[in-house]
């Protein structure tokens, strides 16, 4: 039996309630006939158009923050390529036929994504139910009374929910905004080092949270020779960015005094111990010797370091891996590797916001950052850096916090 042809696009219109499509950048691709119905605008007033731009926020509700919630809600479906529920949301509508007299709405909405052939998020679904009416309800028109009692409680706890989902927000973006402000502090630039042909990069997390528990440093070693490490500690907000802080310090502090990277990291794990937070940090450290051109370096379950040759080449330096800091339950010496490098070479290390994708294996973003390097070999660290994270990291944000430090050796 030959299978039916359905016409997607006539189902989509069909649809029974109010229903958009958005691109990434919240742009209006399409909506069915409820939703403009219901919206009260016409189809050529909301395709290729801003949401925002199409719908304003109340200009005369200083409280309005319909606007806010929805662009993040959105922008977290395009940043974790995951369903996003909102809370119950007022969010007045200009009448088109009346500019600047704006009705009363309220709106219950979902937005899912829809995922393109490459695996990214190529359009938002935003399904919104309009529940107005049953919101007016509680004025006393639900028939017997009792109807009506309920829809006023159901509001009224809805509204409670809401304020206290705009509390925790606010303390978590406040959170946030320590903790990020604390972490810029601890972390170096490379004019600050003494560090040549060098640049240092670091990218939070689109959202309140996974956030500063990535870090790097660039350590002054004799002889003009530089040690470079990147970590990542588990954990997020303010306890990830006291933790790296600690870490961060002790390990500069042994890179200084111990013979190479191994030692520096079984120097570190022990201490790990004793920081709260600190347990399962992944962390890279290389000991570059100009004279030599060698890199020593050592892992301690962190993606490993990239080695860029001039012809394009790339290497990952892989030799050296052991469990993160105080994984083991007993003290063991960690290995340690060398690996040369040619005059003109660039050294990079990075924290696993860089690379990693959720439900993507490793490989497929070590390949993709291989790439990148060998497109853009020519350029100087700088420009480089830059480069790779608007290769590697979405344009809408990323989802964890990345550390990225690129050297020309």
């Amino acid at each position: 039996m030959r299978e039916a042809q359905i016409d997607y696009a006539a189902v989509f219109q069909a649809l029974p309630g109010m229903v958009a499509l958005l691109t990434p950048d919240l742009v209006y691709a399409d909506a069915n006939d409820d939703f403009l119905r219901l919206a009260g605008r016409s189809r050529e007033q909301l395709l290729g158009r801003y949401i925002f731009d199409v719908f304003p926020e109340n200009p005369n509700d200083p409280a309005a923050a319909g606007m806010r919630e929805t662009r993040e809600s959105m922008l977290r479906v395009v940043a974790t390529g995951e369903r996003d529920t909102m809370a119950l949301l007022r969010y007045d509508i200009e009448d088109p036929m009346r500019p600047g007299r704006w009705q009363e709405h309220y709106w219950s909405p979902v937005n899912a994504p829809v995922r393109g052939a490459d695996g990214q998020v190529a359009l938002i679904v935003h399904r919104v139910e309009e529940v107005t009416e049953l919101i007016r309800a509680r004025g006393g028109r639900g028939g017997d009374g009792r109807t009506s009692v309920l829809e006023a409680e159901l509001y009224t706890r809805a509204r409670e929910l809401q304020e206290i989902n705009e509390r925790l927000r606010r303390a978590h973006a406040r959170e946030r905004e320590v903790a990020l402000a604390l972490q810029s502090a601890m972390l170096p630039t490379p004019a600050s080092t003494g560090a040549q042909g060098a640049a240092v990069r670091y990218r939070p997390a689109v959202g309140a949270l996974n956030v500063c528990g990535d870090w790097y440093d660039l350590v002054d070693l004799p002889g003009g020779n530089l040690a470079i490490a990147v970590g990542d500690v588990v954990g997020h907000g303010l306890a990830a960015a006291c933790a790296m802080g600690q870490l961060r310090s002790a390990l500069s502090a042994a890179c200084r005094v111990t013979d190479g990277p191994a030692q520096a990291l079984e120097a570190l794990g022990l201490y790990a111990r004793s920081v709260e937070g600190a347990e399962a940090t992944t962390v890279v450290t290389t000991f570059v010797d100009r004279d030599r051109h060698t890199i020593t370096y050592s892992c301690a379950g962190h993606p490993p370091p990239a080695l860029l040759d001039p012809d394009g080449t790339v290497t990952f330096l892989d030799r050296a891996t052991d469990p993160p800091l105080a994984a083991r339950p007993e003290h063991m010496a960690r290995p340690q590797a060398d690996v040369r490098f040619s005059e003109g070479a660039t050294l990079v290390l990075y924290t696993d916001g860089l690379i990693e994708r959720r439900g993507e294996d490793i490989d497929v973003g070590l390949a993709r950052l291989a790439h990148s390097l060998t497109r853009h070999r020519n350029a100087a660290p700088e420009p480089m850096a830059d480069a790779l994270l608007a290769d590697l990291l979405s344009p809408s944000g990323n989802t964890d916090d990345t550390a990225l430090v690129v050297v020309r050796l």
